[in-house]
């Protein structure tokens, strides 16, 4: 029976035969062949080609008697479905089952070798016509957030949540019980490297600190190992974080149960390892007792265990598995074997083929709550369902069914020319003009290239060299009286500060990145805090030197230069101590894609998300306070000798700065896109320039163009006119 459906260039199949390669596999022929990789082997040879003759294939060690447990149920699931009369009727599943030895390489080859066999269509035409696409891809035990990428796996599907909720769920968990201070061990595959990331980024949000991330190599040597064990003895946290599977994480664990001081490790597992009966053995108990982890929900599949205890070997090609399988479980050698198998021990006696699995206690026969075997098993009727609805669908115009009796090999084609079905595009994808396609968006950000970022860039570099200017002139007239008096230690302090807050504006243009989203808010507020700090304390001084218009030494021996850098240091503690305990690592800021922002052009607006604004507006608020107490003060000395006019100064640049910061509050919020980030640079230069311009231009003109002012008598309104 052929049949031919007109969906694009589907198929299960491949027109290219690998050449040199080898593995076995567990095979039932079918009208539709269902693909499956499962790692019966947990050990992969090290791979040590020479490029200069064929790779000879080395077999796989560490059989998993829970992995072929899996497999076994995908052969369950497919002989279930071919029982059934209401699913897919008048058609039978096959399937092709292949070891991925838990290796990214062996199940490479593994996954060309179930795709790349050549096959032959017959066509209502009866030509012979070659067919190749990729497959679809349905996973049991795959939950690397990754995949979540519907731009880069369209098509991959999974019976299994992704890591995201794990991870979540693991990093309650550790603060749950007051562990902030964790290590993290993985592995070099995309599941322990995403998952370790999201965990670490989870982790930090909630104010916790990964120590160390440990990585076990692929094939790892004994001095790998060992050396990953002396990082474990010399490190202070005593919670550990475990991305990886049971085979992944068994050498490592081989090793740390010989040392007394880790058994005081408290391990945290991933569902990958935490209910591996592989690590249950009692050389273990006094390592891993006690470890927490989150496994799937455990469930009962009925009839699953009467057809994992009928398995029997034989000498019929195709069943070498079930074979290595019964070699293994019972611990001797099948006769039609004999030594094809380097995992086959000569001294092992003979298998008679009558052993009863039913006597047995493994993770094989163990099925009283199973958990990825139920993924497995939901996988199958998964891809099941989706043929039967295939080939049961009834638009018109959209598919094309025929029947008839090379077994059926599929043939599956999408109508795209006429199609009346409107997908809707992924996030961040736009259609194209004629409406046939998703295009992606333009990301947008104030960039350096663009004229606004020229001038922002300029007028803070204009900023910095202006300070640096009078930064030069400062300290070549330090033993002056304008640049003595009220503590030139002061001054350069305010002039190191306000360069700060000039180059604090660069870290706001550009592409947003992890580093630059925390450093442009902790760089603004640390930096205008000691700013206006150092003013406040200024005030003070002319206060309690001019009293009344008359000097008051006992009051500047009160408040002296010691006092002044005390209150400096206290006004500027709480700012920091507030954001990076606080804010920067409770609730960072982080880059994040505008989803919001999106326009009929297509462009994204990509900005540093504040996942706490209210952060973000306690370290504005404290800054409002310390320059209202500012101005105030300098207020109240604004009938200072006219010589001696540092408190109008003071006076002046507080209410600019005022001024500016409460202009920005509506202006930032209603700006949009880049534009809001340009407010907040704008409102930094422009309170920035008013602080240098007002304090420290005046005293410049008198040191520059009016020295004969530069004079202690000429600071205290008693010089001659």
């Amino acid at each position: 029976m052929s049949f031919k459906v007109n969906i694009d260039d589907f198929c299960l199949s491949q027109c290219v035969q690998l050449k040199g390669f080898k593995s076995l596999a567990l095979e039932q022929e079918g009208d539709v062949v269902i693909g499956g990789l499962f790692p019966l082997h947990f050990l992969a040879p090290e791979l040590q080609q020479s490029y200069h003759s064929k790779p000879q294939n080395t077999a796989c060690s560490g059989f998993d008697h829970r992995a072929f447990r899996w497999m076994m149920t995908m052969a369950f699931a497919v002989e279930e479905i071919n029982n059934k009369s209401d699913l897919l009727p008048g058609i039978k599943l096959g399937y092709r089952i292949m070891d991925s030895c838990d290796s990214i390489h062996t199940s490479l080859q593994a996954f060309f070798s179930l795709v790349s066999f050549s096959t032959i269509v017959s066509t209502q035409l009866g030509s012979s016509t070659c067919v190749s696409d990729s497959p679809i891809p349905v996973s049991y035990f795959a939950t690397c957030t990754c995949l979540s990428d519907k731009q880069i796996y369209p098509s991959f599907l999974r019976t299994v949540p992704s890591d995201f909720f794990q991870v979540k769920g693991l990093v309650q968990l550790v603060t749950f019980f007051g562990w902030f201070w964790v290590g993290t061990i993985g592995t070099t595959d995309d599941y322990s490297r995403y998952g370790i990331q999201a965990f670490s980024d989870q982790f930090g949000l909630k104010g916790g600190c990964v120590e160390y991330r440990l990585t076990i190599p692929a094939s790892p040597t004994t001095a790998e190992i060992q050396e990953i064990t002396n990082r474990l003895k010399s490190s202070t946290t005593q919670v550990v974080v475990a991305f990886a599977t049971e085979g992944q994480l068994l050498n490592l664990f081989l090793e740390v149960r010989l040392s007394a001081n880790l058994q005081r490790i408290q391990w945290v597992a991933s569902e990958a390892w935490v209910t591996a009966k592989l690590l249950t053995q009692p050389h273990f108990h006094h390592l891993l007792e006690g470890t927490l982890g989150f496994s799937f929900p455990g469930v009962r599949i009925p009839g699953l265990k009467e057809f994992l205890l009928n398995v029997q070997p034989s000498p019929k090609p195709g069943m070498e598995i079930i074979n290595m399988f019964w070699q293994e479980q019972f611990g001797c050698k099948l006769k039609f074997e004999g030594d094809k198998h380097e995992n086959v021990d000569n001294i092992r006696p003979v298998c008679t083929g009558s052993e009863d699995l039913s006597l047995t206690s493994s993770s094989y026969t163990d099925v009283s709550q199973v958990r990825i075997s139920y993924n497995v098993y939901k996988a199958v009727f998964a891809i099941a369902h989706a043929l039967h609805a295939l080939l049961h669908c009834d638009s018109a115009g959209s598919y094309n069914r025929t029947f008839s009796k090379c077994p059926i090999k599929q043939v599956l084609k999408i109508v795209s020319k006429g199609s009346t079905e409107c997908i809707k595009c992924p996030e961040f994808y736009w259609s194209d003009e004629d409406k046939v396609k998703c295009v992606a968006g333009v990301e947008e950000f104030l960039s350096y290239n663009e004229t606004m970022g020229i001038i922002l860039v300029a007028l803070s570099l204009l900023g910095v060299i202006l300070t640096i200017i009078i930064t030069i002139v400062f300290h070549h007239f330090r033993t002056t009286p304008i640049v003595k008096a009220n503590n030139s230690e002061i001054s350069f302090l305010l002039l190191l500060s306000l360069k700060l807050c000039f180059l604090c504006s660069l870290v706001f243009i550009g592409q947003p990145s992890v580093w630059t989203c925390m450093l442009r808010q902790a760089a603004f507020g640390i930096s205008f805090v000691v700013c206006l700090s150092c003013l406040l304390v200024k005030t003070i001084v002319v206060l309690l030197a001019f009293r009344a218009n008359v000097p008051d030494p006992k009051g500047l021996r009160m408040f002296g230069p010691s006092q002044q850098r005390i209150m400096i240091f206290c006004t500027t503690v709480p700012q920091v101590e507030g954001q990076c305990n606080c804010w920067l690592t409770g609730a960072h800021p982080f880059p994040f894609r505008n989803p919001t922002f999106q326009s009929s052009n297509g462009k994204i607006f990509v900005e540093c998300k504040e996942p706490w604004p209210v952060g973000f507006y306690l370290v504005l608020g404290y800054i409002g306070l310390i320059s209202f107490v500012c101005l105030l003060l300098a207020f109240l000395g604004r009938k200072l000798p006219d010589t001696f006019n540092e408190a109008k100064l003071i006076t002046f640049s507080m209410l600019i700065f005022m001024a500016v910061w409460i202009s920005f509050i509506p202006a930032y919020i209603s700006s949009p896109g880049k534009f809001s980030v340009a407010v907040e640079i704008f409102a930094i230069l422009a309170s920035s320039f008013g602080l240098l311009l007002c304090i420290f231009v005046p005293k410049c003109y008198i040191i520059l163009l009016h020295p004969e002012r530069n004079i202690k008598k000429g600071l205290t309104g008693k010089h001659n006119r």
